[in-house]
């Protein structure tokens, strides 16, 4: 389908309740880009806006939002207003491209209504959206359509999906920006068509390749086009919320590695830099130099973040040190309240509980208008 039918048919079917919240939405600044570019603040004001928000990437059972948020709203309702109590301003969602694609070239429109119905929720809590885009997480939710086409046809379902999402989202403040995918990588695997990469995290496949055959041409050749075909698909609907991507920091791996998609054959129409970052206990050192390389002059958001792999206490001092080239930090939530994790008198329990209070004894201070 041309892009103009897949832009006249998402169009002409956008929720009309997302159209119906002038009084709260004039309450609601959008996030914008600073002057100088290299930080954010709220629209037509001089205040700025450091990001303090969490990836809601599944619940505390493990089900993605898509999952349940027909069924279970209440739940989604219940878990925004426990967001806002911790002090966040961000809430990173995640959305499967099956889940808002029936077909190649039509969206799945029950599924926009109910991110119509999120979008909304988000302006009344005031709480601002990173909407992640592209997920393919649950392998048995892939159609056997989509890991069938070449590449040039899944690189224009992945920007009709975009076309439908950014329609539905475009006119609401609460978009603070479009992740067009969760760390995408290049080519590679041994089977043709391996478009995910293993082995699974849990039961979800995060990593996402976005070729299967080079044919000749480099990383940064390969993710420049890439990054084109979305953000052209994106502005042709939405001319003004801020785009990302959000990677894995491979610098943070190998030293000498250069960013791809931040490299400067690539970045142009990206807004600001998203990576994901767990220091290592004993290697700050290493993961601050492999964060700098990121400091490309765009804001810099650290876009997962968890003492995964070390103390609360280094995780702290991580932070500290990296504060002047950040822009933002976003963690994880997953329905389950600190004073509920103490419950359940584990140890795992117990660490999640503490990173909560932590996240929520250092929220910046809350906007004001």
């Amino acid at each position: 389908m041309k892009a103009v039918s897949i832009l006249a048919l998402v169009l002409g079917s956008v929720p009309a309740a997302l159209f119906a919240q002038d009084t709260v939405r004039n309450a609601l600044p959008r996030v914008v880009l600073s002057e100088d570019g290299k930080g954010f603040q709220l629209e037509d004001t001089e205040q700025p806006f450091y990001v303090w928000g969490v990836n809601y990437d599944h619940d505390r059972d493990g089900r993605l939002i898509e999952d349940y948020w027909q069924d279970e709203w209440p739940t989604v309702e219940e878990d925004f207003a426990e967001m806002k109590s911790l002090g966040l301003n961000v809430v990173r969602i995640h959305l499967q491209l099956a889940k808002f694609m029936t077909s190649a070239s039509e969206p799945n429109q029950q599924n926009l209504q109910k991110l119509a119905d999120l979008v909304n929720l988000a302006e009344r809590t005031k709480l601002y959206l990173n909407v992640t885009g592209l997920g393919c997480y649950h392998k048995q939710d892939v159609p056997a359509w989509y890991d069938e086409l070449s590449e040039a046809d899944r690189w224009q379902v992945q920007a009709n999906f975009w076309q439908a999402v950014a329609a539905t989202c475009k006119d609401s403040p609460a978009i603070f920006c479009y992740d067009l995918m969760n760390e995408p990588v290049l080519g590679g695997g041994k089977e043709p068509k391996q478009w995910l990469v293993g082995p699974p995290l849990g039961d979800k496949y995060f990593v996402q390749r976005l070729t299967t055959d080079m044919a000749g041409r480099d990383n940064k050749e390969v993710a420049a086009a890439w990054v084109k075909k979305l953000t052209d698909a994106i502005r042709e609907v939405d001319s003004h919320t801020l785009i990302t991507v959000g990677v894995i920091p491979w610098a943070h791996v190998w030293p000498n590695a250069k960013p791809v998609f931040y490299s400067p054959e690539a970045s142009a129409p990206l807004s600001f830099v998203s990576v994901h970052f767990y220091p290592e206990s004993g290697k700050l050192d290493k993961a601050v130099e492999a964060l700098k390389i990121y400091d490309i002059g765009k804001p810099l958001v650290i876009e997962e973040f968890f003492p995964l792999k070390c103390s609360l206490e280094e995780a702290d001092t991580f932070l500290i040190e990296v504060r002047p080239i950040t822009a933002g930090l976003t963690s994880f939530y997953w329905g389950t309240t600190p004073k509920e994790y103490r419950q359940q008198k584990s140890i795992q329990g117990a660490i999640l509980a503490d990173w909560l209070d932590y996240f929520q004894q250092h929220a910046p201070a809350k906007p004001t208008r």
